[in-house]
């Protein structure tokens, strides 16, 4: 390729070499076009299809899509023939225009582009080995991955754009656009129903119960004359009041998002209609329409920028709506629409991008303007939801409208989680429809055997007789089938009539039930955070009760035990150590004024400056000590992504002069260590004011410093480093460069003095991780003409292609990331949150084991364990670094043959033998009995072996070590190696597990978790919406475990015992009465009174005491975190509670049914009678028996169950005074019999005595923790009680 023009004019040459001049190539098919481009002339060999359009090639060689990166338009504007450079002729040469200027401004919350890019690698580090046969053999016999894990990693690939076949935008032309292509309206629907389909489709997601289903088929039965048992009627009212509340709820919900739908699309934007703009409703908007955005307003759909307010085309835009960041983060129009947008001229072009997808950090997409062609990438979109801020106006065109939005593509609520109190309980509704059967062939066996044993005299049985007599004539004939046909409508009769032994109100008494726990949850001030202004938030109303039952909590580091406010506290600038606490009684140094009047500045998170480094910066100007600090500072300011946002006031201030300008300066980052390094160097005299598409200025000592920006390769998780390539005044280019020390120190140049340099950072790097500061090594070097030519190019052609674009920007960035002269290193600290010590100890003390999953180095992270009481001196700690698989196969089996072999005394045939899932239990008991006599054990595992151990066969040996150990720490982990941890527990144990994080890197972690807690931190709230639980402070997750958790567990599970109770024994009394009654599958309640024992007379209080009841207090629980154990040991629901409550209902049921029979057994009383004395006995009884077990004695408690008992009779009265009705009357005849009331009271002594003198006995000679903790509370409550009366 060959210009005229030189690729540097003279007043912006490099300092290296000139390049040479050169003359302008007699075959160039280029010319220049209006807009400054280079476009092509017609090419004798491609001018068969010139005009054709290949997607594969435009997108390989035409694109130039820059994922958030800024390269000088020096290398644009003035192309050049470069030294050892081939030549391209005019059918050698793309057909593209190179662009007139490549100002790309970064999305200076590049780290939006960092997430995606490492969730890809992750993904591919998981999946890497899927090529290898035997790798798959090997891991289909070692792995243990749940299915949620590969979910959440697959779910990675759902984002994978697909080019072949491109949208087509004509800008400002929408008819154009959606004539053949059709695409999506602007207008959204969130709702789920409509008013034609609600009833099908709501019925249809509700049948998804297996219950319902059962209750549908019953229900059926019951309409067969044959198998009638109930009327038909009556037999429905269960199943369609449960129906019918779930439907109104539903529907309810469902009218909100139509309200909702309703005012989204209604509201009102601009745009261009016929060469002005006008009002709009945000439905009615097209694709290929032209919009414009005004200041503080939300962005209606996705839409390219074309122009805005700024002269560089510079909006600010905040995506809360959409990912949760509260930080700004820039867009940028291209210069060549842009100033088209200034002028007022028209605007009229081709955009071709990718078809719409879910990923929100990537844009795929060029222009065609004029004749020119240039790329559209990330940094040039606004999507949906987004907000525009400082910013006066922007215009764009619309791309992706509606349902074609990424926002909505991105509308999908976190998986579902089912709490392990509910699948214990399907496991007891199965043993229950077992019992049922067995009944039900009982009955219809019983009643086979009577009539083969009566056949001869069914002419003369009542109910039998073949013909029907009616006013001493033959009426019509009895419907007799036979005895093997009556046998089955016997058994279908039995199931009928014992249907609710499957309690289904036991679903909607438990969506209440944790419907009121939660909102006293929210409601507990005790998690109400102040500093965020953030309350306790239940995100998922399913998995209450498992909060208490935790025994592994899985915790990120930075923002959920730190606070994630960063604080620049020392440096190590040229050997030595500078540390700004020393100096918290010294004012800061004023730096030098360098103009009258020059404007000063003031930042929100200003430090007090190390005063002797002040010195060294303003006094000393000429030793190389002063320039390598210059130069950190420098660095410090520059290499970033920090966006200042200014605020002017000309006001004065008591302690300036009248002459000084104040200006306050806000930096908005995604990243809070990246604030914190800019606020220090501003505090220091290095100011960064400004920052552009192309350039940034920084004050330095009053003097403006413009450095223009040709290039930035952001953070990865490959890399772990950051570089800028800036061009100073004077032509110098230099690579600035900042990172990991475990990136860095290999990068860095080899001589006699810098070894000497490394070797004292090495050292200060120690030393601040050893005091649990995140420390980063700051490093730059000058670029030679040759460098700059060769990186250039190499950056260009990775920012165009689409293929393995990561991969091909690391390798333009080793160019310039290498030979490093080290500058200096920054320490920053992270506080720990308040209370965080208090609650670890807390939570250990309860048995929870508590796993730290950080990104931090290691000497950090432990420093930080340390001081958060995680890890104690007195631990062992083994540490796990490896760099291969054999290295870590053998660190896991050194540890575990000198820790657990000798140490511990395991047993080696059983602790070898023993399967993960089967012995993980008594592994973790054993382990926590000798941790009493033992010294505890910390293992301190790094994610670099974790890449080894995760995919390999290494998982079991990992997880039998780790769950010996008190604690574990890993390190340097990445999101998919947090959620594999996690997975590792659950995959092996039947342990639940909790996660907690504040940052988008914890989603995977939190999702593959039983339960998830998201912390309102400062790093945006992804972490918060793909929970299950969020709150303020991680203090605040010992009280939600250890009393909400204890308290909804004790609750819920009494519940579900309680409910099988009450239905179970009043199933079995009926089956008594069948037995007795010739096995007949009559009943003597009426079909109401069957139906209102559940939904009416028992089901108040139940709701009631699961919402109401404690134990214990809080301040007891707090106290004594051990009690928290009883969930652990399942105490208060396990198969062997299951079965003697089962037992007791048995015992229960034969008295309710023989007691009646027995005070009655010489009386005339009628079977409507006695059925009625049955109702208020089991309601009485049920009751009564509720009352035994409550801990808690409220008013509200009170008057559920002694209510409960008043209405049931009201029920019966009103029933009985109905004349059409069999049971007309009766309990006006009971009421006043002697036997009716000594009945009852028989029934309550007799049936509860057992249970009585069980729980007497269990609480004398067999106390529980809880007895014992119940006892001591209220022994405290009477001595203060009986000290206040006293006194």
């Amino acid at each position: 390729m060959s210009s005229a023009k030189p690729l540097l004019s003279e007043s912006e040459s490099f300092s290296s070499p000139h390049p040479e001049e050169h003359h302008e190539s007699s075959n160039s098919s280029l010319k220049l076009c209006p807009l400054g481009c280079l476009c092509h002339l017609k090419s004798p060999s491609k001018s068969s299809n010139a005009d054709s359009f290949v997607l594969t090639d435009e997108l390989e060689d035409n694109f130039s899509i820059v994922e958030d990166k800024v390269v000088s338009d020096i290398f644009l504007e003035r192309p050049a023939r470069r030294p050892n450079r081939k030549e391209f002729n005019s059918a050698e040469f793309p057909k593209q225009c190179p662009r007139p200027e490549r100002k790309r401004l970064v999305s200076w919350g590049g780290a939006m582009d960092v997430k995606h890019n490492m969730k890809a690698l992750e993904l591919s580090r998981v999946l890497s080995s899927a090529s290898s046969p035997v790798h798959d053999l090997k891991k289909t016999r070692t792995s243990r991955r749940s299915g949620r894990f590969l979910q959440i990693s697959m779910q990675l690939e759902d984002s994978i754009p697909q080019h072949h076949n491109p949208r087509l935008i004509y800008i400002n032309d929408p008819r154009k656009t959606n004539d053949k292509s059709g695409f999506s309206g602007n207008e959204i629907r969130t709702s789920k129903y409509t008013l034609l389909n609600f009833l099908p489709k709501n019925l249809f997601i509700q049948f998804h119960r297996v219950a319902y289903l059962y209750f549908l088929a019953i229900a059926a039965l019951n309409q067969l004359p044959p198998l009638a048992v109930f009327g038909r009627t009556v037999s429905l009212f269960p199943l369609l009041f449960v129906l019918t509340v779930t439907a109104v709820k539903d529907g309810y919900e469902d009218w909100r998002r139509h309200r909702s739908d309703r005012n989204e699309n209604n509201r009102e934007v601009l745009v261009l209609q016929s060469q002005d703009f006008h009002a709009k409703r945000w439905k009615s908007i097209q694709v290929g329409e032209i919009v414009k955005i005004i200041s503080d307003e939300t962005i209606p759909c996705d839409m390219v920028l074309l122009g805005t307010s700024d002269p560089s085309g510079l909006a600010y835009i905040q995506t809360l709506n959409l990912d949760g960041e509260s930080n700004l983060k820039t867009r940028y129009a291209r210069k060549e629409t842009n100033k088209l947008v200034l002028e007022g001229a028209a605007l009229t072009g081709l955009i071709r991008c990718e078809q719409p997808n879910r990923n929100i950090y990537d844009f795929l997409a060029n222009m065609e303007l004029e004749g020119c062609r240039f790329s559209l990438s990330q940094s040039n979109i606004m999507l949906r939801g987004c907000q525009l801020k400082n910013t006066d106006w922007a215009i764009g065109v619309v791309v992706y409208a509606g349902q074609d939005s990424k926002a909505m593509l991105n509308s999908v609520m976190s998986p579902a989680k089912r709490s392990r109190l509910e699948t214990c309980m399907n496991r007891e509704t199965l043993w229950l429809s077992i019992f049922l059967l067995i009944m039900c062939l009982v009955v219809a066996c019983g009643m086979g055997l009577w009539l083969n044993h009566r056949k001869d005299q069914l002419n003369t049985l009542p109910f039998y007789r073949k013909i029907y007599f009616q006013k001493g004539k033959e009426g019509k004939k009895y419907r007799y089938y036979g005895i093997p046909m009556e046998t089955i409508f016997s058994f279908l009769s039995s199931v009928i009539v014992f249907q609710i032994m499957i309690p289904i109100s036991l679903y909607i008494t438990m969506e209440l039930v944790r419907l009121g726990q939660s909102y006293f949850m929210i409601g507990d001030h005790h998690m109400y955070d102040g500093g965020s202004n953030s309350r306790f938030q239940c995100r998922s109303l399913n998995i209450n009760e498992d909060l208490g039952q935790i025994r592994y909590v899985f915790s990120d580091k930075t923002g959920t035990l730190t606070e994630n406010k960063m604080e620049f506290k020392k440096a190590s600038i040229w050997g030595k150590i500078y540390d700004n606490s020393k100096n918290l009684a010294t004012l800061p140094l004023e730096p030098q004024v360098a103009a009258d009047g020059r404007r000063k500045w003031r930042i929100k998170s200003e430090i007090i400056p190390d005063s002797e480094l002040m010195k060294l910066l303003y006094k000393n100007h000429c030793t190389d000590e002063s320039k390598a600090a210059h130069e950190f500072f420098l660095i410090l300011s520059a290499c970033n992504t920090v966006i200042p946002l200014l605020t002017g006031n000309s006001k004065c201030i008591s302690d300036r002069s009248a002459g000084d300008k104040l200006t306050n300066i806000d930096y908005q980052g995604e990243s809070p260590d990246e604030q914190a390094l800019v606020s220090a160097a501003s505090s220091y005299g290095y100011t960064l004011f400004e920052r552009s598409s192309s350039h940034i200025e920084i004050d330095v000592n009053g003097e403006k410093l413009r450095l223009e920006i040709l290039g930035l390769h952001d953070f990865d998780s490959i890399r772990k480093r950051m570089s800028v390539v800036v061009r100073y005044p004077n032509g110098t280019v230099k690579a600035l460069v900042k990172g990991a020390d475990t990136s860095m120190l290999s990068i860095l140049k080899n001589s006699d003095h810098s070894d000497a340099d490394i070797q004292h950072a090495q050292s200060h790097l120690n030393e601040f991780s050893c005091e649990g500061l995140r420390t980063l090594v700051v490093a730059s070097r000058d670029l030679s003409y040759e460098e700059v030519v060769k990186w250039n190019d190499m950056y260009e052609d990775a920012c165009a292609s689409l293929r393995d674009r990561s991969a091909k920007l690391r390798e333009a960035a080793s160019i310039i990331e290498c030979n490093l002269t080290l500058t200096g290193v920054t320490a920053i600290e992270d506080k720990l949150q308040q209370g965080v010590p208090e609650a670890i100890e807390t939570l250990r003390q309860s048995g929870i084991k508590v796993w730290v999953l950080t990104g931090d180095k290691q000497e950090t992270a432990i420093s930080i364990g340390l001081s958060c009481r995680l890890l104690t001196a007195d631990m062992h700690q083994i540490i796990i670094n490896g760099n291969s698989e054999d290295e870590c196969r053998k660190l896991l089996h050194d540890a575990k043959a000198k820790y657990f072999m000798n140490s511990l005394c395991y047993d080696k045939t059983s602790y070898i033998k023993a399967s993960p899932r089967t012995n993980a239990t008594n592994m973790l008991q054993q382990s926590a009995d000798r941790e009493e006599t033992n010294v505890a054990l910390a293992l301190i595992i790094d994610g670099n072996s974790l890449v080894y151990i995760l995919e390999k066969d290494l998982e079991s040996e990992l997880f039998e070590l780790a769950t010996m150990c008190a604690v574990v720490l890993c390190c340097r982990v990445a999101p998919l190696q947090k959620a594999g941890i996690v997975d590792l527990i659950k995959c092996r144990t039947d342990d639940m597990t909790l996660a907690i994080g504040d940052g988008a890197n914890d989603v995977s972690m939190i999702q593959m978790a039983d339960v998830g807690v998201g912390i309102c931190g400062q790093e945006g709230r992804q972490a918060v919406m793909a929970s299950d639980f969020a709150m303020g402070q991680f203090r605040f997750l010992e009280r939600l475990l250890l009393v909400h958790g204890h308290w909804n567990y004790q609750r819920v599970g009494y519940l579900i015992l309680y409910n099988f109770y009450r239905n179970a024994v009043f199933v079995l009394m009926l089956f008594w009465y069948i037995l007795y009654t010739a096995f007949s599958t009559t009943s003597a309640l009426t079909d109401w009174s069957s139906v209102f024992y559940s939904l009416i007379y028992t089901s108040v209080p139940t709701v009631v005491v699961g919402i109401l009841d404690k134990d214990l207090s809080d301040k007891t629980l707090l106290k004594y975190p051990k009690l928290y154990q009883a969930g652990h040991r399942q105490e208060s629901y396990n198969m062997a509670l299951f079965w003697i409550t089962m037992a007791d209902t048995i015992w229960q049921s034969l008295v309710l049914f023989y007691i009646p029979l027995f005070m009655y057994r010489d009386s005339t009383i009628d079977v409507w009678s006695i059925g009625s004395l049955w109702t208020t006995a089991i309601v009485i009884l049920v009751n009564i028996h509720l009352a035994m077990n409550i801990k808690r004695w409220l008013f509200v408690t009170h008057l559920a169950l002694w209510g409960s008992i008043i209405v049931t009779y009201g029920c019966i009265v009103v029933l009985d005074s109905i004349p059409i009705l069999p049971n007309y009357g009766t309990i006006y005849h009971l009421v006043k019999s002697p036997a009716y009331w000594l009945s009852i009271v028989l029934i309550i002594v007799i049936g509860l005595l057992p249970q009585f003198i069980v729980k007497v006995v269990h609480h004398i000679f067999f106390p529980s923790d809880i007895h014992i903790a119940r006892e001591a509370e209220i022994l405290n409550k009477t001595h203060h009680f009986s000290g206040d009366f006293s006194s």
